[in-house]
């Protein structure tokens, strides 16, 4: 009897290795995830994943790094985040440049691909730092804010779509050794150099 292989809620590639979903993982999505062959998940909210995958990082060893559970103290009085710039959204968990600054540098390191990007909406966090990688690979701010759109439907906020496009990508310092740069980042630097007939 076959048995089918379904994908935790909001799950998409984002770039090869690199994928997103929320955190709330059902066990009936296990199955899916054991194929990805995951090395990191990268959790962007202060809660703790659902069970199944709490079990499914223990039995295989995926490394977990729950860059979201940070105290408030170690974020700084300089930092620009979203729960700073708006207190009556009580539903936004907090996330600021330095979040998003850490993860992405997580990320720009191959070596820890596979890599399954969470929070615990899927949505709001994970919509932000995904815009913000984005916004690092030289998408075009509308493309950026219709992915965002594409998985958040109607419950987008404006106040995350400001934080994408206020988001300093100067701030992000990638590896010294460009080999353990992802070959999707090369490739898109190799872009950006300048032909020498436009000179």
């Amino acid at each position: 009897m076959l048995s089918l292989v379904q994908p935790p809620d909001l799950f998409a590639p984002v770039e090869s290795g690199v994928y997103r979903s929320t955190a709330v993982v059902e066990p009936h999505s296990i199955p899916f995830l054991l194929t990805l062959n995951l090395r990191t998940v990268l959790l962007l909210t202060p809660e703790l994943p659902s069970r199944p995958l709490i079990s499914l990082i223990d039995e295989t060893g995926i490394r977990l790094n729950h860059i979201g559970n940070r105290p408030a103290s170690s974020v700084s009085a300089n930092s620009r985040s979203i729960e700073s710039q708006s207190q009556s959204m009580s539903s936004w968990k907090h996330l600021s440049d330095e979040i998003v600054k850490e993860g992405i540098e997580f990320v720009m390191n191959a070596s820890n691909h596979p890599c399954l990007v969470m929070c615990s909406s899927g949505i709001h966090e994970t919509g932000a730092f995904i815009g913000c990688l984005r916004k690092l690979l030289g998408w075009n701010f509308n493309s950026i804010v219709v992915e965002y759109r594409c998985f958040a439907g109607s419950k987008s906020r404006y106040l995350i779509q400001q934080f994408i496009e206020l988001f300093d990508t100067d701030l992000i310092t990638l590896p010294q050794n460009s080999q353990t740069l992802p070959f999707w980042f090369k490739d898109y630097l190799r872009t950006l150099v300048i032909a020498p007939w436009t000179t």
